[in-house]
């Protein structure tokens, strides 16, 4: 009686670990038929309370995950089409890079050791004006897709050229993306006026609304980079169409003085001064905000990805995370693009993360290692506006999985989940990923993706940027 007493316990304590369906099948005693179940390993669920469900079972269905628990019990109720092993390894959701130019991995390594304006006028914006084509921009997706599946990435944000493109890429790769066309004020590679590229945003913005993997979205480049009437343009737009609006935000010192000059505010004062801001915005980088600009962002609902690692190599300065995050501000992690950091490695940009802020702060108890995960996953999914989806592994939420090893020579001994994942875990330590429900790796194997091909597109592209450099 004792024993049929502490199942029932710990049933009613774990029942939100089983959708509708799957309790009415263990009710009856039937098992549910699945599409995939996950057995073994330990469940890092990211969920409100935290819990790491040791030697335990994830049942997927439709995309979504359907069951998940103890692995005896999971086992017991469900009959897969398909099952992994994850015994002794880790399972996590999904890393979310929560700021990318992902064609620019194209450009990796063609300029570094300058500050953001020369970096920027000097190298990168005539190196894309002599060779990004729609061309371009599908074969650096292909690699940077290659690259963050590889490193368990699953969902990431975008704002590039061609974003149409970059959506048809990510759809073919199974990869989730918030995908935003770049709106600037100068005439670039698909559009050569700001109305250009509103009109081509309004079309993308429809042909993708509602897609399960693809988000679009508008992206104008910065608050330095477009008129006050361009910028209020795309509020309207975002508006009238419900999308989000992806924008670098505050990234230098000199973008703050000159948005100061020129309008009498800093960047977010401006910014919200016009009505821009509101809980669909997206802002990258926020490196120098105020604590006004803090509240501001907490008002309207802004989410933020910080980039430690290309703000350290642009020595652009060091963002206020803990200050945000004592404001409960959606603050996730981005990698930036690969011509500034110069990587999509979402483990490097956790450890330094947490590592910059304790040093900044001279405070080691700062952004320890459970709060840099939780901006790689669940944060990052709240700073995409998409925390309902995706970011923990709960039941009802799209199966965005991660399988890690656990078992090589960088994590032994393991003494704590999160300091494990944060500070041991390296990219080559991710065994499977899947997303939507789809498997996209199986043991290190690139299931969507052809990465001969890519290796090769690649390095075609290379030859053609130094010859167009006169290098």
């Amino acid at each position: 009686m004792q024993k049929l007493l502490t199942f029932f316990s710990i049933f009613t304590l774990t029942s939100t670990l089983f959708s509708s369906t799957a309790l009415a099948a263990i009710e009856s005693s039937r098992a549910v038929n699945v599409d995939l179940l996950i057995v073994g390993g330990s469940i890092v669920t990211m969920n409100a309370e935290r819990e790491v469900i040791e030697n335990g079972a994830i049942a997927i269905t439709n995309g979504k995950i359907d069951l998940m628990g103890t692995r005896r019990i999971v086992e017991r109720n469900s009959r897969a089409k398909r099952v992994i092993n994850a015994t002794g390894k880790v399972i996590i959701p999904g890393l979310i890079n929560t700021h990318t130019h992902i064609p620019m991995v194209l450009f990796r390594g063609i300029s570094d050791d300058l500050d953001l304006n020369d970096w920027l006028t000097k190298f990168i914006f005539p190196a894309e004006a002599k060779n990004v084509n729609e061309q371009f921009v599908r074969a650096g997706t292909r690699l940077g897709l290659a690259e963050m599946i590889r490193g368990g990435t699953t969902t990431y944000c975008d704002m590039y050229y061609f974003e149409d493109a970059i959506a048809d890429e990510t759809k073919k790769a199974g990869v989730r993306g918030v995908l935003g066309e770049t709106i600037i004020k100068f005439p670039v590679a698909d559009n050569k006026t700001p109305e250009e590229a509103l009109a081509y945003t309004e079309r993308f913005i429809k042909k993708w609304k509602n897609d399960p993997l693809i988000v679009p979205a508008a992206a104008p480049h910065a608050p330095y980079t477009l008129e006050t009437a361009t910028l209020r343009s795309i509020k309207e737009q975002s508006d009238r169409l419900d999308s989000n609006v992806v924008i670098h935000v505050a990234e230098t010192k000199k973008e703050r003085d000159d948005i100061l000059a020129q309008y009498g505010k800093t960047p977010v004062e401006y910014l919200d001064s016009i009505g821009f801001l509101s809980n669909r915005t997206i802002a990258a980088h926020s490196v120098w905000l105020t604590a006004n600009e803090i509240d501001i962002y907490k008002n309207r609902g802004v989410g933020s990805a910080h980039c430690p690692q290309s703000n350290m190599k642009l020595a652009s300065g060091v963002a206020p995370v803990p200050a945000m995050l004592a404001k409960d501000i959606p603050v996730g992690i981005g990698t930036d693009g690969a011509a500034s950091n110069n990587d999509l490695n979402m483990w490097e940009e956790m450890d330094t993360a947490a590592k910059l802020h304790k040093l900044t702060s001279n405070d080691p108890k700062t952004l320890p290692a459970e709060q840099a995960f939780e901006m790689a996953t669940i944060r990052g999914a709240r700073a995409l506006h998409l925390d309902k989806i995706t970011g923990s592994l709960e039941v009802g939420k799209r199966a965005d999985i991660v399988i890690v090893d656990m078992d090589n020579l960088n994590q032994i001994p393991s003494f704590n989940i999160y300091s494990s994942l944060v500070y041991s875990t390296k990219s080559n330590d991710v065994r499977t990923v899947i997303i939507n429900g789809r498997l996209v790796m199986l043991d290190r194997r690139l299931l969507t993706l052809n990465e001969s091909a890519i290796k090769r597109d690649a390095n075609a592209y290379r030859d053609r940027i130094i010859k167009s450099l006169g290098n």
